[in-house]
């Protein structure tokens, strides 16, 4: 597999591009779990502004990560849903939360020596 492609560049660095960030694994993992709403996102995820997370979700649904369903209903009702891309990034973020679990516990660890 070439590291380098001439119009791209390399692909592990667009894969990272695509899911990095603060919010976006976070916004990922929570798909991951079930289909949400704007606002149930908003509330799971603690410390992110209405701003943010739109523009977060536009990115996701642009790499074809995510899938906006809006209902033409009064109040307007908008779902959020990993596509089938999307999901298969699941053993990824499932070995994010892994490699964090460990860390954690190595740093708790630390502490309880110390």
């Amino acid at each position: 597999m070439p590291y380098q492609d001439e119009s791209f560049g390399c692909p592990v660095e667009v894969g990272l591009q695509i899911i990095s960030g603060k919010w976006k694994p976070k916004i990922m993992y929570e798909l991951l779990q079930q289909t949400r709403r704007f606002g149930e996102l908003l509330r799971l995820i603690p410390g992110v502004s209405r701003h943010v997370m739109t523009i977060q979700l536009r990115l996701l649904e642009e790499d074809g990560i995510v899938k906006r369903t809006a209902y033409l209903t009064i109040p307007p009702k908008v779902e959020y849903e990993l596509t089938e891309f999307g999901r298969s990034l699941e053993p990824i973020l499932i070995q994010l939360v892994k490699v964090g679990e460990h860390s954690i516990s190595l740093r708790k660890n630390e502490r309880n020596e110390s």
